[in-house]
């Protein structure tokens, strides 16, 4: 059992009967899947569910279904050609049935609903899971759905610290379901096209990348025991974190903010643009990580930072990330970006496009595809999460390569988790390029793990 006793199902593996059959089911549908597609069915979604050809879609699970989980809701919906929800699941009675209403509403048919997400795990119909719990429970809940046969869609962080993540691309190569990070800008053509740009000399030699986010998030004051809502099962909820007394300023979105739970600002939302930075000047993990700030416009519970600067230094390359939690002030006029500068120019990106200046900062071309990146939490439709399905579906059922494998998005994650881990002993760290672990700080490397409920602890 990987799981003592959290795992409750008869077998925490696949069982080969079941393998051969969902691996004949998909050779199967992926063979109707050319000819269904220049049929022309006029049907309700409804119906056409129960019809002939229906089956070539694949059937995913929803877990986690407060805010992020309305982006895959429209990124399963934008590809429901060769993709269906069948199942929902949270902790939280109440978010499932808004959830639930909503997927049947845009898709067309009811999903099945669970209040344990291993009620889902257990079904031989499900084929892959999208996963945007809080943080302490993407890897863990990555790694059952692995074990239960089923391909991935992991919110970032991939995990709540490096241990972690390292733990889970080893599941995902034991396993061998796909496994994909929603550092959805991967999936953004244009993004693409100008990163192959600078990696084909648009800007001479990229050195150097600076990239920023900042919002007017509020105090969440100072949290007062109170009783378990009867919607919501805590301890579930808490799964492989140590147990605490439930306050009124946490749920549904304030355990960000918490370190048994969260990752701060640093993974919330630094992730996204230090990634675009690491894959634009091509580098992984750095020799030196180092971060300064604090929690200053508020006092309350908040246990990070909501002011930060921080920068990863390789041999001839540098990234900075600063973040303003609670301090609006924009940036180029944007409240987040990455600046990419090299030894012939500069490129701005950010989700609305991007701007290549000279040396001296005129503008030579530019690129638009939208409004300049919005602080606000993606929580409904956005093109680049629906690409990033489309290529999640087209994984599983082609073998096209996976954008953000979680192997790749590992690495930034990882980086903002040092982030954290620098500005809590508040020191520089030296690292191990290979695989960012931390040299020669052994208290330092206290924190490159967590502390498990008993019973609870990962295991692959």
């Amino acid at each position: 059992m990987a799981w003592g006793s959290m795992v409750t199902f008869a077998n925490a593996h696949p069982r080969d009967a079941e393998e051969e059959t969902m691996v004949t089911r998909r050779e199967f549908l992926d063979t109707l899947a050319v000819g269904a597609a220049g049929l022309a069915v006029s049907a309700t979604a409804k119906s056409y569910g129960q019809i002939m050809g229906s089956n070539e879609r694949l059937n995913f699970a929803v877990i986690g279904l407060n805010s992020r989980a309305y982006a895959h809701l429209q990124g399963i919906h934008a590809n429901q050609d060769a993709a269906r929800i069948t199942h929902v699941a949270d902790v939280e009675t109440n978010i499932l049935a808004r959830f639930a209403a909503a997927t049947e509403k845009q898709m067309g048919t009811a999903p099945a609903t669970a209040q344990d997400f291993r009620k889902v795990l257990e079904s031989k119909d499900v084929d892959a899971v999208t996963i945007a719990t809080p943080d302490h429970w993407h890897m863990p809940m990555s790694v059952l759905a692995l074990q239960a046969g089923k391909h991935v869609y992991v919110e970032k962080p991939c995990s709540h610290n490096p241990a972690e993540g390292a733990l889970l691309v080893e599941a995902q190569r034991k396993y061998g379901k796909l496994v994909q990070m929603g550092t959805q800008q991967r999936s953004s053509p244009y993004t693409i096209d100008v990163v192959g740009k600078i990696h084909g000399g648009l800007i001479g030699r990229p050195y150097f990348a600076k990239c920023w986010y900042n919002n007017t998030r509020k105090s969440i004051g100072h949290g007062k025991p109170a009783p378990v809502p009867a919607t919501l099962d805590w301890d579930l909820w808490q799964g492989p974190a140590p147990r605490q007394e439930y306050t009124d300023n946490v749920q549904p979105y304030n355990w960000h903010w918490f370190r048994t739970w969260g990752t701060g600002e640093a993974l919330n939302n630094g992730t996204h643009e230090v990634d675009v930075c690491r894959w634009a000047l091509g580098v992984d993990f750095p020799e030196k990580v180092t971060a300064s700030g604090g929690r200053y416009a508020y006092k309350d519970d908040w246990q990070f930072y909501d002011t930060i600067v921080t920068s990863y230094e390789y041999a001839d390359k540098m990234i900075a990330w600063e973040s303003t939690s609670c301090q609006g002030m924009r940036y180029f006029n944007r409240g987040r970006g990455s600046l990419i500068e090299g030894t012939e120019g500069t490129i701005l990106i950010d989700r609305g496009g991007y701007i290549h200046y000279d040396l001296d900062g005129k503008v030579i071309s530019e690129y638009k595809v939208g409004q300049a990146a919005s602080t606000a939490d993606l929580v409904g439709a956005d093109s680049m999460t629906d690409l990033h399905f489309t290529n999640f579906i087209a994984g599983i059922r082609k073998g096209e390569p996976l954008h953000a494998p979680v192997a790749v998005g590992n690495v930034a994650v990882t980086m903002l988790q040092l982030t954290n881990i620098a500005w809590f002993v508040q020191r520089e760290l030296k690292l191990d390029t290979q695989d960012g672990r931390i040299l020669g700080d052994a208290e330092a490397m206290t924190y490159w793990g967590r502390k498990y409920q008993p019973g609870w602890e990962p295991k692959i």
